[in-house]
């Protein structure tokens, strides 16, 4: 199991006339977060029967990487402009596969 990666499903409710504006902030998170070290797989899904609901799907090399994304300049900018702009404050989820 030490080897395993971690997964992070990440789900931001955006405030009805603050949709656009959230979409602009995810998707530019999509870029560097990808170039990132320990980033195994970062996708943005936008739910089709809710416009507000956005949720990243991720797979991380280890915990460590993890810790790390949520430090870089990309996530702790991203992260004071939420306030504004999200419904509720993010639902973050980590698994690990179940064997």
């Amino acid at each position: 199991m030490e080897n395993a990666t971690v997964r992070v499903v990440a789900r931001i409710v955006a405030k009805s006339e603050k949709v656009n504006e959230l979409h602009t902030l995810l998707h530019g998170l999509l870029e560097p977060t990808r170039k990132e070290q320990g980033c195994v797989n970062y996708e943005l899904l936008h739910n089709r029967a809710d416009p507000t609901d956005f949720t990243f799907v991720e797979e991380w090399a280890s915990q460590p990487a993890v810790g790390a994304h949520l430090q870089t300049p990309h996530m702790q900018q991203a992260l004071l402009k939420l306030p504004d702009l999200a419904a509720e404050a993010p639902d973050i989820r980590s698994y690990s596969v179940a064997n």
